[in-house]
């Protein structure tokens, strides 16, 4: 059985609660976002990149959502704005908001007497909450979830089914975690004592702040020492390794898949492609686009895109790349000596 269809708003509703400028009948209603390919005439789109042109003369959308160089340029009610995707994020989010669990405590949850609930709290099924955890006003915690002693959640949370936050770790407000992430496990810290590793104690914690969003199956270490700290409005995708003592600047996103060795500092607004890895002890600025498979293995210092990855071809052309890659030393070897000839060479006619 399909969800029932949001109740329609009017386009003069919306751009009065976000703003952008209408172009068309502020009457025309539409009850849900779409794709300009897969729209129908009781939905809005967008239009965000050019590429997409051809689409846009075709869609069958009610409306749709413009940057400002297309204004007036349209058959179709537009709405003109700055930035057409984040406008046409918060349309979704009118049509499509969060489903709020209705508050109270499931009997089948396990609660420590001294643990500290507040207002509005839901807690499903099969979730423990230990000694000393706090969990803010307006918070789920979903089914199967682990809140370990000590640790504590700020106000209107959604912490996703079998989610585990270990002890002492600190969660600020508005924070989503998604199922199966674990946030404050040991980070990955041994020592070699003559033919045995000896275990390092994790005695920091895991800090977060607020609006922050922690994708399904993604880990987070607790730090060794000092504490592993995730700013203000950090985005995190699914099924990221961030070590301990790792620092991340706030409104940083990082997407799939993304290794983050101990220690490292990560700047703010910084954007990290998937499958991409980072290794221990470096710094890199704020504002730095990192392309998807990069592996950085040095600081970066200034603000910019960064890519490591080797653009695929055919598997016959590759490999015959390679082969040349094998020699280049050899290769270089070979033209320095010629440079050198040559420079013998000027210097006996001169």
């Amino acid at each position: 059985m399909q969800n029932q269809l949001p109740a329609p708003l009017n386009l003069g509703e919306i751009v009065n609660r976000l703003g952008g400028e209408l172009i068309g009948d502020p009457g025309l209603g539409v009850r849900q976002v779409a794709t300009l390919e897969s729209a129908t005439p009781d939905t809005i789109a967008f239009l965000a990149n050019e590429r997409y042109l051809a689409q846009l003369k075709a869609t069958r959308a009610g409306a749709v959502i413009v940057g400002s160089p297309l204004r007036g340029t349209l058959d179709m009610p537009h709405i003109v704005a700055a930035n057409p995707y984040a406008y046409f994020a918060r349309v979704s989010a009118l049509f499509n908001p969060l489903p709020a669990p209705a508050p109270g405590l499931h009997p089948a949850a396990v609660i420590d007497p001294s643990a500290r609930l507040g207002a509005g709290v839901h807690v499903g099924p099969h979730a423990v909450i230990g000694a000393g955890a706090e969990i803010g006003g307006g918070c789920s915690i979903g089914a199967g979830s682990y809140i370990g002693d000590g640790a504590s959640i700020g106000a209107d949370g959604l912490i996703c089914p079998n989610v585990t936050v270990y002890r002492n770790c600190i969660l600020g407000d508005r924070v989503i975690v998604h199922s199966g992430a674990v946030i404050g496990a040991d980070g990955f810290g041994i020592a070699m004592e003559g033919e045995r590793w000896l275990k390092v104690p994790q005695i920091g914690r895991v800090r977060i702040g607020s609006d922050v969003e922690i994708g399904a199956n993604t880990t987070i270490d607790r730090g060794a020492i000092d504490d592993t700290v995730i700013e203000d409005g950090v985005k995190l995708d699914n099924q990221i390794q961030v070590g301990h003592n790792v620092r991340i600047g706030a409104h940083t996103a990082i997407a799939a898949c993304v290794g983050i060795a101990g220690s490292s500092r990560i700047g703010r607004f910084c954007r990290i492609g998937g499958a991409s890895g980072i290794a221990g002890h470096l710094s890199i600025a704020d504002h730095v686009e990192i392309s998807a498979h990069t592996l950085v293995t040095k600081s970066i210092t200034e603000a910019g895109t960064y890519t490591g990855a080797y653009p695929f071809e055919s598997n016959r052309d590759w490999r015959r790349n390679a082969a040349s890659l094998r020699k280049l030393g050899e290769l270089t070897s070979r033209v320095r000596a010629i440079e050198q000839q040559l420079q013998l060479r000027k210097k006996g006619k001169s």
